[in-house]
């Protein structure tokens, strides 16, 4: 098995490919790279049993063979060559692969190929083509709200909602909840299922680039993308989404408007000040004006910073964990936002008031906490 391909190529796709790479494997086997050659089509994979990635590149070769190569040496060593054109030879006899550049040769062992997990083959398989942009921004848009419990495993994963009217993402931790709605795409199929966090990190950081449509293929117990060159399979977090729909209250007749930047800036101000256990902030709402303070009683330190705002509603005073309301400000684009409350224990929903494209929809939702009188 002999092949050239250029450094920089190789180095792109093993650092694509490497996001799935765990620093603590069970299986000695996972800190390889699988590659498979078929002439001029270099096929490398990586797994950690749960997501698998591999990424397809051609290369100069008219031979075919299979070895699972150490990571970390190959990464190492290609970040560690300028752009050329490396050769690889692999020794069947000597068990190692030997990569040659322009300043010399390195080898490294290899494993057998046949060793590497194979994929699982998916039957009854549903298929939903989004815009990479699109499920690049949906990602992005719901990710950090996501649970990190691990006992409770659905919620640390995204929802995905598909339907013949629009696409849905929902994250939620049970204090924030992010849904992200497309009404100018649709699926030709009705599902639900949950995404586990890794390997939709992966596909963020991937899709960023990426303007070809993804093609989603998905059944009871995995789901796959497909783009360009690249394919991720993901085990599905196994489980019942909430009914998250029954948390967004429906009559929310307190609605102030406030332009987001401002708003944001002086929440990160005053949180400054606040416990450093609760995060908490307190938001006095009356008439045109917002007066948002923090206070420290353990430490006597407090803040205190007055902001003009348009509020339609009955005065109200209302406590939020000013972690929750920075990343959700911070995740939206627009130039203003309505915070849309009820009553000082009910949830307050965050809407963004422009920015959105054409079927765009955008609704965050934060718990209060329970402010000390």
């Amino acid at each position: 098995m002999k092949f050239i391909v250029s450094s920089g190529a190789l180095l792109k796709q093993l650092q694509i490919v490497g996001g799935v790479l765990n620093t603590n494997n069970t299986l000695a086997i996972l800190d390889n790279f699988l590659f498979d050659l078929k002439q001029n089509q270099l096929n490398i994979s990586a797994s950690d049993l749960e997501t698998t990635i591999s990424a397809t590149l051609e290369v100069d070769s008219q031979t075919e063979g299979m070895a699972a190569i150490p990571a970390r040496l190959l990464l190492d060593g290609l970040k560690a060559l300028p752009e050329q054109p490396v050769t690889f030879v692999v020794d069947e006899e000597t068990h190692t692969v030997e990569m040659s550049s322009d300043y010399g040769k390195y080898s490294l062992a290899f494993v057998d190929g046949e060793e590497f997990p194979r994929l699982p083959e998916m039957e009854d398989v549903s298929t939903t083509a989004i815009p990479g942009e699109i499920l690049a921004t949906a990602i992005n848009k719901t990710l950090f709200a996501a649970g990190n419990d691990d006992l409770r495993p659905v919620m640390s994963g995204v929802f995905f909602q598909f339907s013949s009217e629009n696409l849905t993402f929902v994250a939620t931790d049970a204090h924030k909840l992010v849904r992200y709605r497309r009404n100018d795409h649709k699926s030709d199929h009705t599902a639900e299922f949950i995404m586990p966090r890794k390997p939709l990190n992966i596909l963020k950081s991937v899709l960023a680039t990426v303007s070809d449509e993804v093609k989603i293929h998905y059944n009871e117990t995995n789901c796959r993308f497909e783009f360009e060159n690249i394919v991720l399979t993901s085990r599905l977090i196994d489980g019942k989404y909430p009914n998250y729909e029954a948390v967004i209250p429906k009559d929310n007749p307190n609605k102030m408007e406030i332009e987001r930047a401002v708003f944001l800036s002086s929440v990160k101000r005053v949180a400054i000040f606040s416990n450093k256990t609760t995060h908490q902030v307190r938001l006095k709402v009356a008439g045109s004006e917002l007066n948002i303070s923090a206070e420290d009683i353990d430490f006597s330190n407090k803040a205190h910073e007055r902001l003009t705002c348009n509020y339609q509603g009955d005065d109200m005073e209302i406590g939020f964990n000013s972690r929750f309301l920075t990343e959700m400000l911070s995740n939206l684009e627009s130039d203003g936002i309505s915070l849309e409350m009820s009553a000082p224990n009910r949830a307050g929903i965050i809407l963004p008031n422009d920015g959105l494209e054409e079927g765009e929809d955008i609704l965050m939702l934060v718990m209060p906490v329970m402010l000390n009188s």
